[in-house]
C-alpha cells in the first residue's frame, strides 16, 4: 500500500501499540539507523515517508542483513505490523525485507538536493528523487489538466485526437519540424497547431470539441519557449471571442483551484488573482498607452519601423509590419501584464483566421490572455467565410515570397471543408505549461516540462 496509507493506520496510535492486520510497503531507502540487534530505515515513496523497524528477533539474522547491509537509494519491500514506538514514530515493525532493485549509483543528498539547473533538467528523475518540491509540482500539473478536462466535459465538449504528423501545417506562424514517411514516399510536418483539424470535426458536426496535445515549433528556447509544449485547444459552433473569453476565465480559475485550492496564487514577491472576471482592454490602445505608438496611424512597416526607433525599441530591417506590432507587444506591453488581462480586437494582419469586426473592418474579433508578464492563451471569432479565408491565405503566401519562413502555407483541403459550411465558431488556444508556471511560481518552462530540450 501507499506510505501514507500505512501512516494513516498509525496515527490513532498510542505510544507502544500496534495496528490490526498486517501492511506491506515499498519504496526508496533515505536514511538508516541502528546495529546489532536492531535497524531502523526510513522508506519513501510519493505519497510520504515511513520508518521500517526491522529486529533479529522479528526477522532472523538474514532478513536483518538486508536492510542492515542496504545502501541508500536501494528499493526494498517491507511487511509488518504498523505500530507506534514508544518514542512515538509510527513505524513498520518488519516481519520480512526484501531487496527489490539495487541502486548502482549514489543518490543526490536529500539535503542539499540538486542545484545545478544543467543535471536537474537532463537527469529529472535525480530531481524527481531528491525533492518533494519538484514531486508536487508535477502532481500540481496534473491535477491542473484534469480540472481542465473536467471543465470541458461538464459543458458538453468532447475531446478528439488530431494528426501530429500533417501533410499541411498551419494554424499558427512557426517553422515547423519535418519528417520524411518511407512507406509513403513523402515528406510530413510535425503540427505546430491542432487548429485546422478541430475546425474540420466541426464542420462535420462534432460543434463542441476539444484537445490536449504537443505542438512543435522548430524555433529557439527561452524561459517561456520549449520546441515541444502542451496546448490546449477548444472549438464551439456558435459561439464568439466574448463567449471564449468568458469560459476561459471560468476554467482557469477552475483549474488553480483543482490544482492548487484557490484562485489567489503566489507569483515572484506578490500575488496573482484568477478570480473572474479579468481585466479587459483594446489591443490598440494598451500598446499606445505603453509604448506611445499608435500602430493605427502607422499602416507601413518602415513608417512603424522607424517610429519604433525613436521609442527605443528593437525593429528588424526585414520585419514585416506585424511581427513589428508584436515587437511593440512583446517589449512595451506584455511584461507589465501581472495581473490577468485579455487583450482584444487585433489588426487583421495578425489574425489570419479571425473574423473581422463589423464596425472595423481592419480589427478582427481576437483576443490574447496575459498573466505574470506572459501571453497564456489566444482567441478568435473563428473565420468561417472561405472566400476571405482564400484572400489571407494568398497575404501569407506573399509573406513567406518575402522572406517570412514563418508564414504558413495555403491549406486547399481546409478551404474545401470551409466551402461545406462551419457554423460561427469560437476558438481558444491556452498554453498548459504556461499555466502550470502561474499556478506552481515557476519563472522557466524548463521547470514544468518533465524532460525539456537541451542542448547535446
Amino acid at each position: 500500500m501507499p506510505v501514507a496509507d500505512a501512516r494513516a493506520l498509525g496515527d490513532p496510535l498510542e505510544p507502544g501499540d500496534e495496528a490490526e492486520g498486517k501492511v506491506a510497503v515499498a519504496g526508496r531507502l533515505v536514511a538508516r539507523r541502528g546495529q546489532g540487534r536492531t535497524v531502523f530505515a526510513d522508506i519513501a515513496d510519493r505519497t510520504g515517508q515511513v520508518q521500517a523497524w526491522a529486529t533479529l528477533d522479528r526477522l532472523g539474522p538474514e532478513g536483518l542483513a538486508v536492510l542492515a547491509e542496504a545502501h541508500l537509494g536501494d528499493i526494498v519491500g517491507v511487511r509488518g505490523s504498523v505500530v507506534r514506538t514508544r518514542r512515538g514514530e509510527v513505524s513498520v515493525a518488519a516481519d520480512s525485507v526484501e531487496m527489490l532493485a539495487k541502486s548502482l549509483r549514489p543518490p543526490p543528498d536529500r539535503h542539499a538536493g540538486l542545484k545545478d539547473p544543467e543535471t536537474r533538467y537532463r537527469q529529472r528523475y535525480l530531481d524527481l528523487m531528491a525533492s518533494e518540491d519538484v514531486r508536487e509540482q508535477f502532481a500540481v500539473r496534473a491535477r491542473a489538466i484534469a480540472g481542465v478536462r473536467r471543465f470541458l466535459d461538464d459543458r458538453g465538449f468532447i475531446e478528439v485526437e488530431t494528426p501530429a504528423l500533417q501533410p499541411i501545417y498551419g494554424g499558427a506562424a512557426a517553422r515547423p519540424f519535418v519528417t520524411h514517411h518511407n512507406a509513403l514516399g513523402r515528406d510530413l510536418y510535425l503540427r505546430i497547431a491542432t487548429e485546422l483539424y478541430l475546425k474540420r470535426c466541426i464542420v462535420g458536426g462534432l460543434e463542441r470539441v476539444y484537445e490536449i496535445g504537443k505542438d512543435f515549433r522548430n524555433e529557439g528556447v527561452s524561459f517561456k519557449h520549449n520546441p515541444e509544449f502542451t496546448m490546449l485547444e477548444t472549438y464551439e459552433a456558435y459561439a464568439d471571442y466574448e463567449d471564449v473569453a468568458r469560459m476561459l476565465e471560468e476554467m482557469v480559475a477552475a483549474a488553480a483551484v483543482q490544482a492548487t485550492g484557490g484562485t489567489v496564487i503566489p507569483w515572484k514577491d506578490g500575488q496573482i488573482d484568477l478570480t473572474p472576471p479579468w481585466r479587459r482592454v483594446r489591443l490598440v490602445d494598451a500598446l499606445r498607452d505603453a509604448s506611445g505608438i499608435d500602430v493605427m496611424d502607422h499602416p507601413d512597416a518602415a513608417d512603424l519601423r522607424a517610429r519604433m526607433r525613436e521609442a527605443g525599441l528593437d525593429a528588424p530591417d526585414a520585419a514585416p509590419w506585424p511581427k513589428l506590432v508584436d515587437g511593440i507587444l512583446s517589449q512595451a506591453l506584455e511584461p507589465t501584464l501581472v495581473q490577468p488581462t485579455i487583450l482584444l480586437d487585433y489588426p487583421l494582419e495578425l489574425s489570419p483566421f479571425a473574423k473581422r469586426r463589423e464596425d472595423d473592418p481592419r480589427l478582427v474579433e481576437r483576443f490574447e490572455a496575459f498573466c505574470g508578464g506572459m501571453e497564456i492563451a489566444n482567441a478568435f471569432s473563428e473565420l468561417n467565410d472561405p472566400d476571405d479565408q482564400r484572400e489571407r491565405f494568398a497575404m501569407l503566401q506573399a509573406d513567406r515570397a518575402a522572406g517570412d519562413d514563418e508564414a504558413q502555407p495555403a491549406d486547399e483541403d481546409f478551404l474545401t471543408a470551409l466551402e461545406h459550411g462551419m457554423p460561427p465558431t469560437g476558438g481558444l488556444g491556452l498554453g498548459i505549461d504556461r499555466l502550470v508556471m502561474l499556478l506552481t511560481n515557476r519563472h522557466s518552462i524548463r521547470e514544468v516540462i518533465l524532460f525539456p530540450a537541451m542542448r547535446s
